[in-house]
């Protein structure tokens, strides 16, 4: 494997095979496997379960990971091209990221949207640069602009932790209300995710907070592929009807996207996009509720949700570290299985 970018990359049964090993190595550790090998993991945004999860997976690997980050490591990194650099920034990122790369056996990159223009994230633009960058060393996609790959293989791994239906499985992805605008990754990411498991897929929004037609579009052919459906409802009491889980997370207004005082404006109304038990009155009465964390109790969920049977955050959160741990035995062991 020479990278980890996104999970279209992958076939169903790749998925499920990654997912096979994420368990064996979780039930039959292998300490020695990576020993030697070295992980560079560059954050050029801030992260604590993606941080903490990969030096965890390479140390129960029995390999070393190493972090740079510009606000803990060095004094600043300039990513614009042509620039004379007489201010603040003390190094390019044409030089850092192959240095990095260049330590490590593989690396790992997170870099968040620049959230000015949807289009350019879209296309994945400024990440595609970064990874150019690399050369020949693997690469994982610890989030970029549309992408967040490892957050959606735990999340596919802890869907079959509690025995989730996928075909004919109902799965809720849930814009919740937060402070402020937050990237479209990881609910890009999840949507995708639920589509390719076959799941049937409703994204509950307020109006302005639309997923991009891009995103909604892929999701869509992967769904039918997989035996699944996706669509959209701003209607939280048909979209909830008879759901297997719920899936929240805020994301930026697409409408406003990179135009902060209009999508400060939108949110005004939104608080009560807050997840309490009465959002599951006409699911099912075993209805899950996910979120890839960190949450803000009482703004995107109440306690009573977070601290009750139906949160799942926590083995969810667990399972990013078995689900990179399988990725990093794949890319860096020399084995197949």
């Amino acid at each position: 494997m020479q990278s980890f970018n996104h999970l279209r990359d992958f076939e169903v049964a790749e998925i499920s095979e990654l997912l096979e090993l994420a368990g064996r190595l979780d039930e039959q550790p292998e300490p020695r496997a990576l020993e030697g090998k070295v992980l560079s993991l560059l954050f050029l945004s801030p992260s604590l379960r993606t941080l903490a999860s990969f030096q965890a997976a390479m140390t129960r690997l029995g390999g070393g990971a190493f972090v740079i980050s510009p606000d803990m490591s060095i004094h600043g990194l300039e990513s614009r091209h042509g620039i004379v650099m007489d201010g603040n920034a003390a190094e390019h990122i044409r030089e850092a990221v192959p240095v990095i790369a260049s330590y490590g056996d593989a690396i790992g990159i997170r870099a968040f949207a620049e959230r000015r223009d949807l289009d350019t994230d879209i296309k994945e633009t400024a990440f595609s640069a970064l990874t150019d960058f690399v050369g020949d060393t693997p690469w994982i996609n610890m989030e970029s602009a549309m992408s967040h790959p490892c957050q959606s293989l735990a999340d596919w791994k802890t869907l079959d932790d509690f025995n989730m239906p996928k075909q004919g499985g109902k799965f809720v992805l849930s814009w919740a209300y937060h402070p402020m605008a937050l990237p479209l990754a990881v609910p890009s990411s999840t949507l995708h995710m639920a589509a390719m498991r076959g799941m049937d897929v409703t994204v509950l929004r307020p109006e302005g907070f639309e997923l991009p037609d891009p995103i909604m579009r892929e999701a869509e052919a992967v769904a039918s592929a997989n035996g699944g459906s996706v669509r959209e409802s701003d209607n939280r009491a048909e979209a909830m009807e008879g759901a297997h889980v719920i899936y929240a997370k805020s994301w930026s207004s697409t409408q406003h996207y990179g135009q902060r005082n209009a999508e400060d404006q939108a949110r005004l109304e939104l608080r009560d996009w807050c997840v309490d038990e009465g959002w599951f009155e006409p699911a099912r009465d075993d209805c899950r509720f996910m979120h890839c964390l960190p949450v803000r109790r009482g703004v995107v969920v109440a306690d009573e949700i977070l601290d009750g049977p139906r949160s799942i955050v926590i083995p969810e959160a667990r399972n990013r570290m078995l689900a990179q741990m399988a990725v990093l035995h794949r890319m860096l062991s020399g084995s197949a299985t």
